[in-house]
């Protein structure tokens, strides 16, 4: 057992540096921004297994040790524990003076010897759930053996096995898990596909084909405010997507609300509610008056006003690429230096606007670009910031001119967007199972205790019968002389036998 727990104290310590180190499965674009800036670092890392800690050499050794050592800790208590339960309460001691409480009484015989006293004392015992066995002493006298407390050692053992099924369940449940996220525009409908997925992370024994085929459309996405209050106008007080829902083979779609901390369960899945914000509606045109680009973009919220920024990338359609930073104001109001911020995060006055650069995007030799993100080295900035020229500025249904006669640029609507993590977990109904097994088994342990108690009966007079007592327990119980002190007055009672036997 000392084994197991300085293994499972070295399996905590192996697992710090998976929370300080970019996971290649949960954190890509970090591995890669390592590699970028730091190749010589990257390589270290690389060699060391710390872009894949939870499934390195050395983590895996430690988790198989941990298991193994809990099965060798588990067997041969296990043998022992049958055995025990097999056997008959020990011999009763010499003396009852060396045992951690033990009694002492004088009781008149009442017309029967030390083995009927004995017999009367055993019905005590079995009414208080002792297991009792009888043994005969030199000198006439008569004892009686009793323990109880058996579960003691049966939920230490529960405990230990619940924890190999939680470490079971993990190791292998955890081979079929994952979990993709999408950011979903109202009106727009999502398929349970893995190309469908902005990022997604799944376990090694993961197959495509066990994805569920459904389909998720957001038809509305409702924000409720604290209204009444002055010094919290705007605090947001729920949060609330309805979606239409259709599983393969259902011929109506289902209307169902996810809010936060209440998911929705879809074919085997989790599907929870996670962010959400703004998704201006651009369109932009070429000089001809030809839409180029009409997109739905969501824009990251930068503020608790839900002040937000986002990029607009127009690869073709132009004279040249164009990209635009762009910050959406859902209340616009003016700062004392003259900037732009959002006073209240619901739309009662929508302004965006946009910085637009001309030059290379960076997305024609396959490289993957974040849609979020906008590499402006090799770009020649026109409106804002030093350029003397001012920002693009738009409201819903306004379309300016873009500079150099590039064609326009439009805001024709805006949006909410909702952002879903779409999970399935095989793992937590059996690590469920297992963790209450484990407390159950923890509660018996601490809770329950091992005694013995031995009763002997010896004539010391013809009317007289002395019956001394002796009690030991396994371990700290503060209770074991009160609980003997108890047995042995129940005993000495004329009456509680009596009642016994009948």
């Amino acid at each position: 057992m000392r084994t197991a727990l300085l293994l499972l104290l070295l399996l905590a310590i192996a697992a710090i540096p998976g929370s300080l180190v970019p996971q290649r499965t949960a954190d890509p674009n970090g591995v890669a921004l390592i590699y970028r800036e730091d190749p010589a670092r990257a390589q270290v890392l690389e060699s060391l297994q710390l872009f894949t800690v939870y499934t390195s050499v050395w983590f895996s050794a430690v988790y198989l040790l941990l298991f193994v050592s809990l099965i060798g800790c588990v067997i041969p208590r296990t043998r022992h524990h049958w055995a025990a339960l097999r056997q008959a309460p020990p011999r009763t001691p010499a003396r009852f003076s060396r045992l951690p409480a033990s009694e002492i009484a004088s009781l008149p015989k009442r017309d029967r010897n030390v083995r009927e006293l004995a017999e009367d004392a055993a019905l005590v015992l079995r009414a208080a759930r002792y297991r009792i066995a009888f043994y005969d002493t030199p000198g006439g006298a008569s004892s009686v053996a009793g323990e109880r407390g058996y579960l003691r050692e049966t939920g230490n053992l529960l405990f230990h096995v619940s924890l190999i099924g939680v470490l079971v369940s993990i190791a292998v449940g955890g081979g079929y898990r994952y979990a993709g996220q999408r950011v979903i525009v109202e009106g727009e409908t999502f398929v349970n596909a893995r190309g469908a997925y902005d990022t997604f992370t799944a376990g090694q024994l993961f197959s495509e084909s066990a994805l569920p085929a459904f389909s998720l459309s957001l038809e509305n996405f409702a924000v409720s405010y604290l209204e009444g209050d002055p010094s919290n106008l705007g605090f947001i007080t729920d949060y609330t997507a309805t979606v239409q829902t259709r599983t393969a083979g259902s011929s109506d779609p289902a209307s169902s609300t996810i809010r936060v901390n209440e998911p929705l369960a879809m074919a085997g899945t989790e599907i929870y509610l996670l962010g959400n914000g703004y998704a201006p509606t651009i369109v932009f045109r070429d000089p001809d008056g030809q839409v180029v680009l009409r997109e739905e973009i969501p824009f990251l919220p930068q503020d608790s006003n839900l002040t937000s920024l986002g990029v607009v990338k127009v690869p073709d359609g132009l004279r040249t690429q164009v990209g635009a930073i762009g910050f959406f104001y859902p209340t616009q109001s003016n700062l004392e230096s003259g900037a732009y911020t959002s006073v209240y995060p619901d739309l009662l006055n929508p302004v965006l606007t946009l910085n637009i650069f001309t030059g290379d995007l960076g997305i024609d030799d396959g490289t993957p670009r974040s849609v979020y993100s906008l590499d402006t080295s090799e770009m020649t900035q026109l409106t804002g910031g030093d350029t003397g020229t001012d920002s693009v500025e738009l409201r819903p249904g306004e379309r300016a001119d873009l500079p150099d006669g590039l064609g326009s640029v439009e805001l024709v609507d805006v949006k909410r967007f909702a952002s879903f993590d779409i999970a399935y977990d095989p793992t937590k109904l059996p690590v469920l199972v297992f963790t209450l097994l484990a407390v159950l088994g923890l509660g018996l342990g601490l809770f329950v205790p091992r005694r013995r108690v031995w009763f002997r009966f010896s004539s010391s007079s013809e009317t007289q019968v002395t019956l001394e007592a002796g009690a030991l327990s396994r371990g700290d119980d503060p209770q074991l002389e009160d609980s003997l002190r108890k047995l042995t007055q129940l005993i000495a009672d004329p009456q509680t036998t009596t009642r016994e036997k009948k």
